[in-house]
């Protein structure tokens, strides 16, 4: 077996072999070339309309007889043009005026009659355009390609494999019943019209990838809605039944204390009820996060200040029996562009957390607003909610955000799931929640959301 030699191309080693032409070299491009390059990167046409316009300019050179396309991983629009390859691939040719050579099979052929041209095929895969001069100049291990090229009398050709990050998409290919070398315009045009292809297609699988996460998105939703409303009846009534339950045999059992079982009923009866608030107020907070996530309401402008005035009404009452004061100092102007339940939503869960965790004497939250940049440039509002309660370790910092991880004591309700629903809710309008402590000296918790819609 012959050995080739190889040259070193930035990342790629290309085979140096008097069959191929080196194509390694860069150089002008013709003005049509350019010029539609820059139209198949704006992405306005389709791939069926790119990969058209390019084959029928490749045609304008006369060295080209037939040009070919091979499409894996999206089946065209119209496929009156294409021809099927055993339902895994795409093929289409376009032919010049008077050209008597063709690479498509025949109709009545199956996709075994479709080119292989293992030893060329190999050199493409690895990123480079492949220009042959001449199949009568291929090694003996290329004995099946010029057996292939001969049965369809094809001499030259310049091909390229529509690969990006691992991804095939298919192929691009001109060939000519002639042999020799290949006019060096033509190879830059090919080179700058198949990585705009790549490009386009590229572009054409992201724009998918995103449609199918939106649907499978609603999906998502509607599958939500119907485990929370499951959750709620399955869950929410028997929890309900036992908790009431056990408060009529807890009232029961105390008026005949003596009695062995009210004894009993009295030491585990509110150790049942406890359990069964606790699991209540993890039932309530998914249900909530629930309903919130899955509303129907739009992202909109929402003015802060009405946002946190409903919280901290909604809260006026908690805050007084804990003896905490609260105090509101936000940019009357703020405004984000967020859902409004879900703005109310996180709110609800910051506020509440810095009303339940105060010092036993009481203690003060204070509401605040703050405009800055994110790390996209976009405009943001931060919401703060500040309190001067006993703090956070740096360590207890970390795992503050992940579900059930709770640091209050057994005596303050809560299911744990408030701050990691709060920022799953925040994200999903584009903003984020964070939080920083002090140990002794109170947390301050803040959400930060978008003026406007994320683009």
């Amino acid at each position: 077996m012959p050995v080739h030699r190889h040259r070193q191309i930035g990342d790629l080693a290309v085979i140096d072999h008097p069959a191929l032409q080196d194509a390694s070299a860069t150089g002008p491009t013709s003005p049509a070339a350019t010029g539609l390059a820059i139209s198949l990167l704006a992405g306005a046409i389709g791939v069926d309309e790119a990969v058209d316009l390019v084959a029928r300019h490749l045609l304008t050179y006369e060295r080209v007889d037939v040009v070919t396309s091979v499409l894996t991983r999206f089946q065209p629009e119209d496929t009156r043009e294409w021809k099927g390859l055993g339902g895994r691939a795409w093929i289409r040719e376009w032919a010049a005026p008077g050209a008597e050579v063709s690479v498509v099979p025949p109709p009545e052929a199956g996709p075994e009659a479709a080119l292989t041209m293992p030893w060329l095929s190999r050199l493409a895969r690895t990123g480079q355009v492949v220009v042959m001069v001449d199949r009568e100049l291929l090694p003996d291990d290329a004995a099946q390609d010029r057996t292939e090229l001969a049965r369809i009398d094809i001499r030259s050709f310049l091909t390229a494999s529509l690969l990006t990050r691992g991804d095939m998409y298919g192929s691009l290919s001109a060939a000519s019943s002639e042999a020799g070398p290949w006019p060096d315009a033509l190879v830059q045009d090919f080179k700058l019209l198949s990585a705009a292809i790549i490009s386009r297609l590229a572009l054409e699988q992201s724009r998918r990838s995103l449609a199918e996460a939106i649907e499978a998105g609603t999906e998502a939703q509607v599958a939500y809605q119907h485990f929370f409303g499951s959750v709620g009846h399955e869950l929410r009534t028997p929890l309900s039944a036992i908790l009431g339950y056990t408060e009529v045999l807890v009232d029961e059992a105390g008026q005949t204390p003596e009695d062995p079982v009210s004894s009993g009923v009295l030491r585990d009866g509110p150790v049942m009820m406890r359990a069964c608030e606790r699991v209540l107020d993890v039932v309530d907070s998914l249900l909530g996060a629930g309903r919130t996530l899955s509303s129907d309401d739009e992202r909109q402008d929402v003015l802060v200040g009405d946002a946190v005035a409903d919280v901290a009404h909604w809260h006026r009452t908690p805050a007084q029996t804990a003896a905490v004061e609260l105090y509101i100092d936000v940019d009357p102007a703020a405004t984000v562009r967020a859902h409004p339940s879900g703005v109310r939503q996180v709110l609800t869960s910051l506020v509440g957390n810095a009303i339940a965790h105060h010092h036993p004497h009481g203690g003060t939250v204070d509401l605040s607003t703050q405009r800055l940049l994110g790390e996209s440039g976009q405009e943001m509002v931060r919401i703060i909610v500040r309190d001067n309660g006993p703090g956070l370790t740096p360590e207890q910092l970390e795992h503050v955000f992940e579900p059930f991880v709770r640091y209050a004591g057994p005596e303050v309700p809560g299911s744990g799931l408030g701050l990691s629903m709060a920022r799953t809710i925040a994200e999903r309008d584009g903003g984020a929640v964070r939080g920083e402590s002090t140990p002794g000296a109170g947390s301050s918790f803040w959400v930060e959301l978008p003026v406007r819609d994320p683009s």
